[in-house]
């Protein structure tokens, strides 16, 4: 596998690209030795981030982790990896059915018939009225219903918008662009 490293407000050591590699290689086994891993280190308020992506042929693996400890985000990375791995190496056998083990190399993407049948769908369609309201208004209707995202009509601007709540526990604001 061959690794990427970049950091963001930090310096990458050479003890913290060699932790990363010996992690990420014991995904080697289910990989061929030309598959790419791009790796970005970031500090932000003390919160140690690492984010982890692997192309593959058909599918893109992806984790970010953080933590006060970069050397904890990376374990904790390398784990959401290897359940991903497993869950998509177990999808493909699947859909090949012959259950005898595979590995990632020489598969590849899905035709496009298959993809149409695994596709998602709608399965429940919701309408409520939606009565202007503020900004505040808005999260305070979000956190009664216990959301993490909420769609409301902006009273200052007469436009649709979306509130969220994002992992520092801030919020966000989706306005529409015309």
């Amino acid at each position: 596998m061959k690794i990427n490293s970049t950091g963001k407000n930090m310096e990458i050591t050479d003890a913290l690209r060699d932790v990363t590699y010996k992690k990420l290689g014991k995904l080697d086994k289910y990989f061929q030795s030309d598959v790419e891993a791009n790796v970005t280190y970031s500090v932000e308020r003390n919160r140690k981030i690492i984010e982890v992506t692997i192309n593959l042929p058909g599918t893109i693996l992806r984790a970010e982790e953080s933590s006060d400890d970069m050397y904890t985000s990376i374990d904790k990375a390398v784990d959401i990896l290897e359940r991903q791995i497993r869950k998509y190496k177990t999808k493909l056998q699947k859909r090949y059915q012959n259950g005898e083990t595979i590995r990632f190399e020489n598969i590849q993407p899905l035709p496009q018939e298959n993809q149409e049948v695994n596709k998602p769908k709608i399965v429940k369609t919701k309408r409520f009225a939606m009565k202007p309201m503020n900004t505040e208004e808005a999260i305070l209707q979000m956190e009664l219903l216990r959301h993490n995202f909420f769609m409301f009509m902006n009273a200052e601007t007469d436009e649709v918008n979306v509130i969220y709540k994002r992992k520092d526990g801030n919020y966000g604001l989706i306005e529409p662009e015309f």
